[in-house]
Order: structure tokens, then sequence, then C-alpha cells
């Protein structure tokens, strides 16, 4: 079971990866480009997150642009615990599940009147969100058991390397 507790940022539509993480940063390692994460609409966003890290409450289409993975990857790196929205663009999504990020498809929590700073709590297993202050509860719908599982491994590569057979570990 994975249940999460942070404080909500609000994003709008239409996010893409090109300011989540902007392509002057993609040289530098994931632990560099954590601290430019969202530098293309909100600088300083890294500095925002609290020890606990947060959670992303956007609008639609969220994660559009390139397919690059260092997207999803340099908001987990930063403390971004999940991203909730509407809907995804299809490529981020799969990789934010591939990196072991969660990402939550539900309009009607998007929709609320949970404020930026605000505190929730994700059971994104069980497919709910709860506003703590309020006690006030959205369902979603879950990810699939194999993807859900990919997340819970932490990612794909630490998925296959516990679950597969005869898979030999890259040395790079």
């Amino acid at each position: 079971m994975l249940i999460l507790e942070a404080s909500v940022f609000r994003f709008g539509d239409n996010v893409d990866t090109d300011v989540i993480i902007p392509g002057r940063y993609l040289k530098l390692s994931y632990d560099e480009a954590v601290l430019y994460v969202m530098a293309g609409i909100r600088p300083g966003f890294a500095e925002e997150l609290a020890s606990d890290g947060g959670i992303i409450m956007a609008g639609g289409n969220f994660g559009c642009g390139s397919s690059r993975e260092a997207a999803p990857a340099a908001l987990l790196r930063a403390g971004v615990r999940a991203i909730v929205a509407p809907f995804f663009a299809r490529i981020f999504y799969r990789n934010a599940i591939n990196i072991g990020l969660p990402v939550i498809e539900c309009q009607a929590c998007v929709e609320s009147e949970v404020a930026e700073g605000e505190r929730v709590r994700v059971d994104v297993t069980g497919g709910s969100i709860t506003r703590l202050g309020t006690g006030e509860t959205w369902r979603f719908s879950p990810l699939p058991s194999h993807l859900q599982a990919i997340v819970d491994a932490g990612g794909l590569v630490p998925y296959l390397k516990r679950y597969s057979r005869g898979v030999k570990e890259d040395k790079r």
C-alpha cells in the first residue's frame, strides 16, 4: 500500500517538458538538474519543496512536449512525490511510471478548491485523495496492478532486476 502526505503545488494546463527541465540543463547530471526543475515557469521551485516533498496538482496535458525522461526524473529527485492531473501526455505518463513517480488521473481533484500549500493524503493504491484540513475526499481509478508494481519497485529497472530471471546488471 502506497500512502503519501505532502503539501500541494498547483500548476496549470499544458505544462511541457521544456519548462519542467529546460533543455539547457539537460547536459547536467540528474542531481544537478533538480536545481532547475520547473525553471521555465517557476524558478526556485526546487527550493520551495518542503523536506517532505510535494504533490503537484496540475491542469490537463501535464508533461506534453518532448519525450525526455529527464523531466519526470528531475521532478522525482527534487522531491515531488506524486502528480495529479485530469490527464497526462502519454509518453510523460509512462516515463513517470518507469522511474517510479506516481501519476494520478483525477479531474475532480484538480477542479477542487485545494489551495497551494494545503496538505493532502494520497492513497495511491486505494485510489483516494483526502484534503487533511477538511477531510474532503476524492476517488480516482488506481493504476493497473502491473503498473503499480513498477512504481512500488521504484521504477522499471529495479522492477526488472527484482523479478526478471537471467537479466544481467549493466555495469556502466
